[in-house]
């Protein structure tokens, strides 16, 4: 993929995480990047095509970033879960910016069925991610659950989304915070079972 793909797919995932796929245009970002929309329809001949590889791209960056931690034998699972937290901070702290497939999800019954499928794809596999770390933790003695793994999966994934449409509603970053606190409550680490005893 050459540069200009590049800077059409960055603006096109600012768009999405800012504003949606639905209010988006081939001509918001040919006016962004700075070239014609027959550029544009070069690289991506459709806005589904163009969704599909904006999702695509995200999806495997954030997944070789999971996998590269989860992989690191220095780092724990706790370790691996506040790698998780922090790009649910960052995008707390900009003005109104989404998770990418969590800004699609609110989108789902207009989105072309290949984008649908995409999304659900990026949610099954970070909550698999979430659910994997989770129980390797138990094995290793770092992390104490009250419930299960799959269950305290999707209720991190869950919230976290949640707090950042919460958070573009209220302006208030401090609620989201506050859920990560809490998560770190719901899976305690290591010195924390030893507090225990």
């Amino acid at each position: 993929m050459n540069a200009t793909a590049d800077r059409i797919l960055d603006a096109g995932q600012e768009l999405i995480q800012t504003g949606g796929f639905s209010a988006m245009s081939f001509q918001d970002i040919a006016s962004e990047v700075g070239i014609r929309k027959p550029s544009i329809i070069h690289h991506f001949p459709t806005k589904a095509e163009l969704g599909v590889a904006i999702i695509r791209r995200y999806r495997d960056t954030f997944a070789a970033q999971l996998q590269q931690i989860s992989e690191d034998p220095a780092k724990s699972s706790w370790d691996a879960l506040e790698f998780y937290f922090s790009p649910y901070l960052f995008l707390a702290s900009t003005p109104d910016k989404v998770c990418l497939c969590g800004a699609l999800a609110g989108e789902i019954p207009v989105l072309p069925e290949v984008m649908r499928v995409e999304v659900k794809q990026f949610i099954e596999a970070h909550q698999r991610w979430l659910e994997e770390i989770l129980r390797e933790g138990v094995e290793r003695g770092e992390l104490m659950l009250i419930d299960s793994s799959k269950s305290l999966s999707r209720v991190i994934f869950n919230s976290l989304q949640g707090s950042l449409l919460v958070r573009r509603s209220t302006e208030d970053v401090s609620q989201l915070k506050e859920i990560i606190n809490a998560m770190r409550k719901l899976v305690k680490s290591e010195s924390s079972i030893q507090q225990i005893r």
